[in-house]
């Protein structure tokens, strides 16, 4: 299967591979892992293999990829070569200290490596540190698919009709994504209707859309490689049945502005979503906030950093995360309100835009 890949700052990606190489400590980086490949080469395979070391940097794939391989990557000074007779492993035959991401390999993988490298080290890390800074291509990319999701969910919004299935409104606005530029969607959508939306990953069924019900909506996109996140709840008409609905709603918009208004250059991940877990604590609502407040956005929809009560990690400029306070009643309702955003000079700004202020449709 042939995948897209986007040609970004090419110049620029082999510096990448000499981050990691170089933090890492190692003789050689050696990657299998698809997002990791696409991070340090910007092109999508389903097959393939990067090797970097002190004589540079290397893309190893089969005939499929070859040639799409060689025209996206000329001029990077990244080599393209077909992956030898021996197979991928075959290159790190006599390798000194090799590293590579062990959350990213097989166990099989694992025990080649060490069978032909010295040494083995993990890089994970390193991959972390590198990714979770996002450059101007990258920014530039996230942008892109956030403001295809807002599109899309605005376009959306006039398409939810009583009897409509959740797959039926997930399809519309996976379409509405795609119309718009997507070239796929971040993760699986999540289309919850009414009691469906009181479990935070519920599963898209047929459950049919009445009137009165909540309607929460869990979406991205992907653009250029890079991932969008969003979620939007609201009710489908009002039947004056959901006075508690309409009020714990205006607290959970509550928490989530406050996160985007304390939330800092050099905060740990503990102390960001305190930020927004303090308020819903304040209302007694905190023990229905089942999840974290965030997780990094990027090639992957799920990465470092994390914002989350047992996380130490900083944050920094440059950085992309989730902002998503929610709380959930079993078997009744549940609210989540997240926005994609980046911190910028210090402080946070929102790349998702669409209206957060409670909708009835």
């Amino acid at each position: 299967m042939r995948m897209p890949h986007v040609r970004r700052g090419i110049d620029m990606l082999i510096e990448r591979s000499k981050k990691v190489l170089n933090d890492s400590g190692a003789d050689m980086l050696f990657i299998t892992a698809p997002d990791l490949r696409f991070y340090l080469t910007g092109f999508a395979s389903s097959d393939g293999l990067v090797v970097a070391d002190k004589n540079g940097t290397s893309f190893y794939t089969d005939a499929r990829y070859l040639e799409a391989a060689k025209n996206a990557l000329s001029g990077s000074g990244i080599v393209v070569a077909e992956v030898p007779k021996g197979g991928y492993m075959s290159l790190a035959d006599g390798a000194g200290r090799l590293a590579a991401a062990f959350d990213r390999i097989t166990a099989d993988e694992y025990v080649a490596l060490t069978s032909r490298a010295k040494q083995v080290v993990n890089c994970t890390n390193e991959f972390n540190a590198a990714m979770s800074i996002k450059d101007e291509g990258e920014l530039a990319a996230i942008k892109k698919a956030c403001e295809i999701a807002d599109r899309a969910y605005t376009d959306m919004l006039g398409a939810f009709k009583e009897g409509m299935t959740e797959n039926d409104a997930a399809a519309e606005l996976e379409y509405c994504m795609r119309k718009f530029g997507a070239s796929g969607t971040s993760f699986e959508t999540i289309m919850a209707f009414g009691e469906g939306s009181s479990v935070p990953h519920h599963e898209t069924g047929e459950r049919k859309l009445k009137f009165g019900d909540v309607i929460l909506m869990d979406f991205g996109c992907k653009w250029g490689g890079y991932c969008s996140d969003c979620t939007r709840t609201f009710l489908f008409g009002d039947d004056k049945k959901h006075e508690q609905f309409k009020s714990v709603y205006a607290k959970v918009l509550e928490a989530h502005m406050a996160a985007k208004r304390s939330i800092t250059t050099g905060m740990t991940g503990r102390e960001a979503d305190e930020t927004a877990r303090s308020v819903l604590r304040g209302y007694g609502l905190d023990k229905f906030f089942t999840h974290s407040l965030g997780h990094g956005i990027g090639i992957n929809i799920h990465e470092f950093p994390y914002l989350a009560p047992r996380r130490d990690n900083v944050l920094r400029d440059g950085m992309v995360f989730s902002d998503e306070p929610g709380v959930y009643f079993e078997g009744d309702f549940g609210i989540r309100i997240e926005d994609s955003v980046t911190l910028s000079e210090g402080r946070v700004v929102s790349l998702t835009n669409t209206d957060k202020q409670l909708l009835i449709l």
